[in-house]
């Protein structure tokens, strides 16, 4: 990995999903066997303009997302290589045994696309935001899950992903996300990216909450904390590692996810702690509730997903490290 981190995050002047569809057409017209299908989302997603163009490679399985696993298990088999799309919600409740049997038993080669997970899917409300899809992939076996944190990491990934053979899981905020690292980085699937170090605490975050971890971080700076940040982009494989490491170097791990706490990145972590290093966990993200209508903001303080929650949350597990709770 080659990571360099900017010193200022702002939002982006590109959308994730522009990115996404450039990096698939690119792929396509260096001859790569992408096939892309959707269901009958092909405009939030930005593949549409390209449709005309590429025919024999975007599909529309119209709002049948079962069926367009099933397509995609399919189009594998004969050799090539299928990335799926609609909303998070539906990639992960509504095709699940599509997923498993035709998908994962089969050992298919399916890249699936989860857009606007959480609260990324604001205004579309409760009945759209998925707050459990990582924890239904995990336990499918084999299952990659990655959740690329800005535009710089989602161009680098997306050919690595192509190129990993196996069921994917990708969570993806359609629109533009917090800047965090700098043109020309490079990552590893299933390898964390350290955007600070410390000593005192470390925080892993995935995706949008990863912004919100540098911000934690500077303001436990502010008072004599030091924190290291891990952006733990591949939820599954996890960097178990990274994680043992964190635990050894700095005794106390807080967790920082757009998704449920039970079943997904706080889980992972906790999993990976209580087998080889134990150590006080304390996870932020949301507590086993249904989603809510608001903007992205609202939400985030509504569920407890800002920066000064994940600094609250490092305070208390050095306080459980140091034995003062």
């Amino acid at each position: 990995m080659n990571i360099k981190v900017l010193k200022d995050n702002g939002l982006s002047k590109t959308e994730m999903r522009d990115i996404y569809a450039a990096s698939l057409i690119e792929m396509i017209e260096n001859g790569e066997p992408v096939m892309i299908t959707d269901a009958d989302l092909m405009r939030p997603i930005g593949i549409l303009p390209y449709l005309k163009k590429y025919p024999e490679n975007i599909f529309d399985c119209g709002i049948a997302e079962s069926n367009m696993i099933g397509v995609a298990c399919g189009l594998s088999a004969e050799g090539f290589i299928p990335f799926t799309h609609t909303f998070a919600c539906f990639a992960s409740r509504r095709v699940m045994d599509q997923v498993f049997m035709s998908g994962a038993y089969a050992k298919r080669n399916v890249k699936m696309v989860g857009s606007d997970p959480g609260i990324c899917a604001g205004l579309n409300g409760g009945t759209h935001m998925a707050f459990e899809d990582v924890a239904m992939m995990r336990v499918v076996p084999e299952m990659t899950i990655v959740e690329p944190t800005d535009t710089v990491m989602l161009k680098n990934i997306l050919p690595q992903i192509a190129h990993s053979y196996g069921m994917t899981y990708i969570r993806l905020c359609r629109t533009h996300t917090e800047e965090i690292y700098e043109e020309g980085s490079s990552f590893e699937l299933g390898k964390a990216a350290m955007l600070r170090d410390g000593g005192d605490v470390t925080i892993i975050a995935a995706g949008r909450e990863v912004v919100e971890a540098i911000n934690a971080a500077k303001q436990l700076e502010e008072i004599g904390i030091e924190a290291r940040v891990l952006d733990m982009f591949t939820i599954k494989p996890i960097d178990t590692e990274a994680v043992i490491r964190a635990a050894k170097d700095t005794g106390a791990i807080v967790t920082a996810e757009n998704h449920n706490v039970i079943g997904g990145l706080g889980g992972a972590v906790a999993e990976v702690l209580a087998a080889n290093m134990p150590a006080p966990v304390e996870m932020v993200g949301v507590k086993d509730v249904f989603g809510q209508v608001g903007s992205t903001e609202t939400l985030k303080e509504y569920f407890g997903l800002t920066a000064d929650d994940i600094a609250a949350a490092a305070k208390k597990a050095i306080a459980r490290k140091n034995g003062s709770q």
